[in-house]
């Protein structure tokens, strides 16, 4: 049974619901109902349509106001960054930068693009239809000038480098990602790339590409794949809110918090076992598809891992790297 807004709060504080327990959201929502209740009577010739608009009035005006849950968010700025397409995002702005080296995904990128066009616009893919030996050895190559190699002791379990394309897994994302993006695809054994990005390439550089491959990866690219947790838990619509509370402060305990105080209903997906609670397992879900395997991969971040205290790893550390400020500007 529903509990109305006005009955006694069941923690047993003698005080109603709407002023106790009940969420903030909801209160707000039972504040402005209380707003129009008064209009209401004390206008009582206000005809069905005048009440709603002013209801109407009264509703934005509520979207449209700062909310704590949300990080001083409102509502409204809440939902465009949640539902909006890239180019109709309000508070933020995405920028290409001049310089892509330090990003692995692009640099992994321009290996492909650049194998592709010193043969004619394909190459052979090896019998699993991976990237062959050279691209992975290039790649490979690569990981001393990214930020993250100076935490890559073990090459062996390396998600930036691999003896093959199945034991490389940022190279094997970005693959994936030009594939979704429209700018790779494979066919009778080699990929090719197509006419249209061959042009691209030669008039813009890798650059071209960074918007297409940024939205394929946040909207069409599945979190979950190199992991395959059997959780259901989509994390990409919220990537944009999660990666302005990290640039904000760079501390993981605290992004964990904000997103749980947010979007509760995550926990819901969540359930706890006898290993961890649903918020532990939240967390290690973040930490590894969003921080990890998204903003490292593409060289906005670097992490340290967490120490283990007493059998229990802490949460990682995270040091934002200059390539997420020059990407990522805010205005909220």
């Amino acid at each position: 049974m529903k509990l109305g807004r006005n009955e006694p709060c069941p923690c047993g504080s003698g005080k109603k619901y709407k002023r106790c327990c009940m969420s903030s959201t909801a209160k707000q929502h039972a504040s402005m109902l209380d707003d129009i209740e008064q209009i209401a009577a004390m206008n009582p010739n206000l005809s069905i349509e005048e009440l709603n608009i002013v209801a109407e009035q009264k509703m934005k005006a509520l979207n449209d106001r700062p909310h704590p849950d949300f990080c001083g968010l409102s509502p409204t700025q809440m939902s465009n960054w949640l539902y909006a397409p890239f180019s109709e995002w309000k508070g933020g702005l995405i920028h290409t930068p001049d310089n892509l080296k330090t990003s692995p995904v692009m640099r992994y990128l321009a290996l492909i693009l650049d194998e592709a066009t010193q043969n004619d616009g394909s190459f052979k893919a090896t019998s699993k239809g991976n990237l062959p030996t050279k691209i992975v050895k290039q790649a490979s190559e690569l990981l001393p000038e990214f930020a993250v190699s100076e935490l890559e002791r073990h090459i062996s379990i390396s998600e930036y480098a691999g003896s093959n394309e199945d034991k490389f897994n940022a190279l094997h994302y970005s693959r994936v990602l030009a594939k979704i993006a429209g700018i790779i695809y494979h066919r009778s054994g080699r990929y090719h790339v197509k006419k249209a990005a061959q042009k691209q390439y030669l008039a813009h550089g890798i650059q071209a590409f960074f918007i297409p491959m940024l939205e394929a990866a946040t909207s069409q690219y599945n979190w979950g794949y190199l992991d395959r947790w059997e959780h259901d838990v989509d994390l990409r619509a919220i990537w944009l809110f999660m990666l302005w509370r990290l640039q904000n402060h760079g501390n993981t305990q605290q992004l964990i918090e904000e997103v749980i105080t947010a979007f509760p209903d995550l926990l819901l997906k969540c359930p706890e076992d006898e290993y961890r609670s649903s918020s532990r397992l939240l967390s290690i879900m973040i930490e590894s598809r969003f921080i990890k395997r998204f903003l490292e991969f593409w060289g906005f971040v670097s992490v340290v891992p967490g120490r283990y205290v007493d059998d229990l790893r802490a949460l990682d550390e995270v040091e934002v790297q200059p390539l997420m400020k020059q990407v990522f500007q805010f205005d909220v």
